[in-house]
């Protein structure tokens, strides 16, 4: 009786179902490239598995008992199923699989966005069933969050200090110091960092990126994480600080706001794609990554020396 399905099992049934097929164990031998008592052999071994005849030969000819009927049925059914299983198996090879959750710092560049799209586009474009997931928080949550594993990457501006995280440069931002109207240096053709050093400057709380900053000032009254906070906290005209570029194009062109001593007091910001360097990446993982780098190019080339 046949409990379980071995190797030698398929390879009998598959002399079976050829010999079936060919009318008889006679024609049978051309197929299969065996002598006819080398198959008579192997039908009484599937016969002795199964526990019952599968056919009738003798000077009647070849014919199937009812049992053989429902075996060639079966067995038809089986290499079918089998076939599907390496068709499909075959198509997993090369598929993507899983989901990505990838963290955003807070208000990044049009360009930057763009990029970013481009690479999942090209991910997209890929033999892949990948589930996305895009989340915005601020760069120390970020970092929480991936090593927590509620994230598998992060891009953002990072501390760079924990030992559990990857960090590689993808891109950098310009950073200037602004004042706003209503502000005693807006307008001011000539300003020294002395007039500089009694502002009450915004205080931004990431320490790590603070002391990259060229312009140090004393006691602020005015403190917070968000790039939009900062700039509320300038365009009072009670406060300087420092933004993004980007972010303050818009108001610097309609007069809003002005940039103060950009060249002595403008610097570069590294943002870094982060990842848990105690976790194994997915294929769909590393095909990203591959897609980002290409997506930022020589960017990805050019960190921000460290303070």
């Amino acid at each position: 009786m046949l409990s379980q399905l071995h190797d030698l099992d398929l390879q009998l049934l598959r002399i079976f179902v050829t010999v079936v097929e060919s009318g008889g164990f006679s024609a049978a031998q051309g197929e299969l490239g065996i002598g006819q008592s080398t198959i008579s052999t192997q039908m009484a071994k599937l016969e002795t598995r199964l526990g019952f005849r599968l056919c009738e030969r003798g000077k009647a000819g070849f014919r199937l008992t009812p049992k053989g009927e429902q075996v060639l049925a079966a067995t038809r059914k089986l290499f079918g199923a089998i076939e599907t299983f390496k068709g499909e198996a075959q198509g997993m090879a090369d598929l993507l699989l899983g989901e990505l959750r990838i963290g955003l710092s807070e208000a990044l560049d049009n360009q930057v966005l763009q990029r970013l799209g481009e690479a999942i586009g090209r991910f997209r474009q890929r033999n892949q069933a990948v589930q996305f997931e895009l989340i915005s928080a601020m760069p120390a949550e970020l970092e929480r969050r991936l090593l927590q594993d509620q994230l598998h990457l992060a891009i953002g501006y990072f501390s760079g200090t924990q030992a559990a995280l990857d960090y590689q440069p993808l891109f950098s931002e310009q950073q200037r110091l602004f004042c706003g109207v209503g502000h005693p240096l807006f307008g001011r053709g000539q300003v020294s960092l002395d007039d500089l050093a009694d502002c009450d400057l915004v205080h931004h709380p990431y320490r790590f990126e603070e002391a990259r900053q060229p312009f140090q000032s004393g006691p602020s009254s005015a403190r917070t994480e968000q790039v939009e906070c900062s700039l509320a906290f300038i365009l009072s005209g009670a406060h300087i600080g420092y933004l993004p570029e980007h972010i303050a194009a818009p108001w610097e062109a309609a007069g809003q706001l002005q940039a103060l001593l950009p060249g002595e007091t403008g610097y570069r910001v590294q943002f870094h794609l982060s990842s848990h360097r105690g976790r194994q990446p997915s294929e769909a993982q590393l095909a990203f990554v591959e897609d980002l780098l290409m997506a930022f190019g020589s960017e990805t080339l050019s960190p921000v020396p460290s303070p």
